[in-house]
């Protein structure tokens, strides 16, 4: 079983590292989230074992780590946060620049700062 959900992490974890390498910025956005659901199967791997709850545990049989299961919650709502930024991040990128796409919105950026350094020129020019 274990083999099974390290295989399942691995690609997930895989699928994301490829899609953070794409230019679209909502790609990006969904292998970071790929990721993080990696790693909370990963968490979760770590402890598949069976047991009773460890609330009143008897001394006859395993009983089950909470810990494990509490990381795996806390990692759970970090990754669904910050998956919100990214999506609130891109939906201001595509707002400003009206494209999702890293190259692109390099380019205009590029465009903007030769922009300003001219008028910074001409404005230097001005006052000598």
């Amino acid at each position: 079983m274990n083999l099974v959900v390290s295989l399942a992490a691995a690609v997930l974890f895989g699928a994301g590292a490829y899609l953070l390498l794409k230019r679209d910025l909502v790609r990006v956005v969904v292998g970071v989230s790929l990721i993080s659901q990696s790693a909370i199967l990963t968490l979760l791997a770590s402890a598949l074992t069976r047991g009773r709850a460890p609330i009143y545990p008897l001394a006859d049989g395993p009983v089950s780590d909470p810990v494990v299961q509490s990381l795996a919650l806390t990692a759970l709502v970090i990754g669904l946060a910050v998956t919100a930024l990214l999506l609130v991040v891109v939906d201001r990128v595509s707002h400003a620049y009206y494209t999702i796409t890293q190259d692109d919105v390099a380019a205009t950026e590029a465009a903007r700062d030769a922009e300003l350094e001219r008028a910074g020129a001409d404005a230097e020019a001005l006052t000598e």
